[in-house]
């Protein structure tokens, strides 16, 4: 379907179809897991927010996990499209430059709830959202996957001393990088964070 996606999935009370913006209403539900976790947001909660009714969003998303998949497809466009910049960096110090600087920005944005919805959903989700939790794991899983390989080769390279493990520097990496989704839940400021930034890469092991 090519320009704005709408959809007419419910009858106003004269019988004529209400068309609303799929692209808005997802955005919306968003929001909604993003501030509440998965098991937080309630159906209420999210037809509320995205101006629609439990038909329509049956009709358009299917049910409640199918919804939050589609919002984390969302989010993981939207807000961690520096991950895939930062691998792209020429230098390992680079990368995690880069990945420390994005996760910065991306907490800093005032266009969305502070922290990271990826974290928020894998740690609150109960025994009823077992299949949520392991969709947000698999896809942490499958981010790092792409950085321990980027490490290691860079120390293929010589650009990592041959004594550093490139899973032990991910771990520390992904550490950091949940320490500072934490900080910044609790309103730590961007100067904050960066500070923590600057600290981490003084740290870092030259070839």
């Amino acid at each position: 379907m090519t320009g704005i996606m709408k959809a007419a999935l419910c009858c106003s009370g004269r019988g004529r179809p209400r068309e609303f913006d799929v692209e808005e209403a997802l955005a919306a539900a968003l929001r909604v897991f993003w501030s509440k976790g998965y098991e937080g947001a309630s159906l209420s909660d999210l037809t509320e927010a995205m101006g629609i009714t439990r038909p329509s969003l049956y009709a358009a998303f299917g049910n409640k996990e199918s919804l939050f998949r589609k919002a984390l497809d969302l989010y993981e466009r939207e807000k961690l499209s520096y991950i895939s910049v930062a691998l792209e960096a020429p230098t390992a110090r680079e990368v995690a430059e880069r990945l420390l600087r994005g996760a910065v920005e991306s907490h800093a944005s005032t266009s969305g709830p502070r922290g990271c919805l990826g974290v928020i959903s894998s740690v609150a989700c109960g025994a009823d959202a077992e299949s949520i939790r392991e969709e947000v794991l698999k896809r942490r899983a499958s981010s790092q996957a792409a950085l321990v390989a980027r490490f290691e080769r860079a120390k293929a390279e010589g650009d990592l001393p041959a004594h550093v493990d490139p899973q032990g520097l991910t771990a520390y990496l992904v550490a950091i990088l949940q320490g500072m989704t934490v900080q910044a839940g609790a309103g730590a400021s961007s100067e904050a964070l960066n500070a923590l930034v600057d600290t981490s890469l003084a740290m870092w092991p030259s070839a």
